[in-house]
């Protein structure tokens, strides 16, 4: 059984401990969070505590994560397109059209079965199966990813998204013409209780965050960037239909008549971390991907 320890930080005092633990781990429901605290799996400052229990800043959380049902994932050989790496973290552009670990159904082809043949040292925190991944990016949507290589990088970067001071930017195309310059949504998310598959702003849900800037207007459609302060589940992607512009070729939350993309045009362009280990802030910019560029021309072209 692996262990992961977690002081608690500002942001999250007073919050409870279900609460805190499944915010840091995309993975982790509260649900399953709920279980292993009944089960003692959890620990606050050496002693088990009750679900609904109130984090105190500097609370140290001791989490016994159950080993992960064993499945090989097999290192492939990858062209992947590293933007930075050193003996605790990498930063990698991801296609679109990859998804990012492997799961039944999907276990080759995906990211983490090329980064596993790229390093032989990534943190295995999260479990065999997602051996560094501290965040991640929806298989269609293509970017940045940033990836721990050992326990104190995950640690730190875990413990920088909770506190909100990643920098994540987004580039999209969205269906209608935005008449506002800049926005910010503000709108809980979790899962749509009419369909178990899709995430919906419901008023249970998890905080979430998202501000826009347009960069450009077409005819029917609008070029914007989207800033993350929260990074829930197809976070852009359901704060945009919330707000009436859906993003263009989004199978699951666009509109029946969009745009054959294969999936929605999103690209994760701006990734930017404190590292680590020497604390100094890392900031990357990935250029749009070749049909993004194209689809631009060509509503330009149409306006």
């Amino acid at each position: 059984m692996e262990k992961m320890e977690h002081t608690i930080l500002e942001a999250q005092k007073g919050d409870r401990i279900d609460k805190v633990i499944s915010g840091l781990n995309n993975e982790w429901s509260r649900t399953q969070v709920q279980q292993w605290i009944k089960k003692g799996q959890i620990l606050v400052n050496g002693q088990e505590v009750k679900t609904n229990y109130k984090c105190n800043l500097g609370d140290q959380i001791e989490i016994q994560i159950p080993e992960p049902v064993e499945l090989e994932v097999v290192p492939e050989e990858m062209d992947l397109d590293i933007y930075y790496e050193d003996k605790d973290v990498l930063v990698v552009n991801k296609p679109k059209g990859m998804v990012v670990h492997p799961a039944p159904g999907h276990m080759t082809g995906t990211l983490v079965n090329g980064l596993m043949a790229h390093c032989k040292d990534l943190s295995g925190i999260n479990g065999v199966l997602r051996p560094g991944i501290v965040h991640r990016i929806d298989k269609d949507t293509s970017g940045l990813l940033m990836v721990a290589k050992n326990d104190l990088a995950h640690e730190s970067l875990v413990n920088q998204l909770v506190e909100k001071s990643v920098t994540r930017k987004y580039k999209a195309i969205v269906h209608g013409v935005i008449p506002h310059d800049f926005g910010t949504i503000d709108a809980p998310l979790g899962r749509d209780p009419k369909d178990r598959q899709s995430m919906a702003v419901v008023d249970n849900g998890k905080h979430a965050v998202t501000h826009f800037q347009v960069l450009e207007r077409f005819k029917n459609f609008t070029f914007v960037e989207c800033q993350l302060e929260t990074g829930r589940t197809h976070q852009i992607r359901v704060h945009m239909k919330y707000i009436g512009y859906p993003l263009v070729g989004d199978p699951k939350y666009g509109p029946k008549k969009t745009l054959d993309l294969n999936g929605q045009a999103l690209h994760a362009g701006v990734l930017g971390f404190t590292h680590p280990r020497t604390g100094e802030y890392l900031e990357f910019e990935a250029p749009l991907p070749e049909y993004f560029e194209q689809l631009i021309i060509q509503l330009r072209n149409n306006h």
